[in-house]
């Protein structure tokens, strides 16, 4: 029998955490939860993703904000 990871984020790459935000959220919300220009100016998932990577804290926060959306979904 498989264990199955209880983390919301196990398995998710930033990539596809990223998408499901968006296709939920949509570029503005993400922006006025998460205030980073990749969000509000000219977003894109590549320019995101870049600034997402080499910015710790950034990342955390969309981590974060996935969790909660995560638990939207289930309850």
């Amino acid at each position: 029998m498989e264990h199955q990871s209880k983390d919301p984020l196990h398995g998710k790459t930033l990539e596809a955490i990223l998408k499901a935000l968006v296709a939920h959220l949509g570029w503005a919300e993400m922006g006025y939860r998460i205030r980073i220009n990749c969000f509000l100016d000219n977003p894109s998932i590549n320019s995101s993703l870049k600034f997402l990577r080499k910015t710790p804290w950034a990342r955390t926060k969309v981590e974060d904000l996935y969790i909660e959306f995560h638990k939207e979904m289930k309850g």
